[in-house]
């Protein structure tokens, strides 16, 4: 699928299977690693649950989950316009992770959502907007494949 002006989708290959990807993409020591600073991050792992991203300097982002299928699907919704808020569908965007075996490893699809259905404040376009989560999406599939491949088995 191609790309719109509402939709950020990123594919990667992993040489982990997709539990271990999983477990990357949902458990709390894993997250703050590669997505975050480093530190646990709180995750009530259940749909309508709360994901704490810490974005450092751009802010606390309290997501809301709304799909957990282990270990092939896993979303959440994310308010990167209103650090502190949780996430709503009226302010945030759907992010969507679809894991699938391939060999001895997982392809990673990653897909995000929404960006026409909400208002970005100004003071937040450089890093809420469409354009600066493009850049963010395919630096951050990059991390997680190389957090994951790291890993011990």
């Amino acid at each position: 699928m191609s790309e719109t002006d509402d939709r950020i989708e990123r594919e990667i290959t992993i040489e982990a299977p997709p539990e271990r990807v999983w477990a990357v993409l949902t458990e709390p020591a894993h997250v703050g690693s590669w997505f975050g600073q480093g530190q646990p991050t709180p995750v009530d792992l259940r749909p309508g649950g709360t994901m704490y991203l810490d974005h450092g300097a751009y802010g606390q982002f309290p997501t809301t989950i709304v799909t957990v299928d282990p270990p092939r699907r896993f979303s959440y919704r994310w308010a990167s316009a209103y650090p502190g808020e949780q996430a709503t569908e009226g302010n945030s965007t759907l992010v969507e992770f679809t894991l699938a075996a391939e060999g001895e490893g997982t392809r990673l699809r990653v897909v995000e959502t929404g960006f026409a259905d909400i208002v970005i404040p100004e003071d937040r376009i450089d890093t809420a907007s469409k354009k600066s989560h493009t850049e963010g999406w395919t630096e951050m599939v990059v991390n997680l494949k190389k957090y994951a491949e790291q890993l011990a088995a």
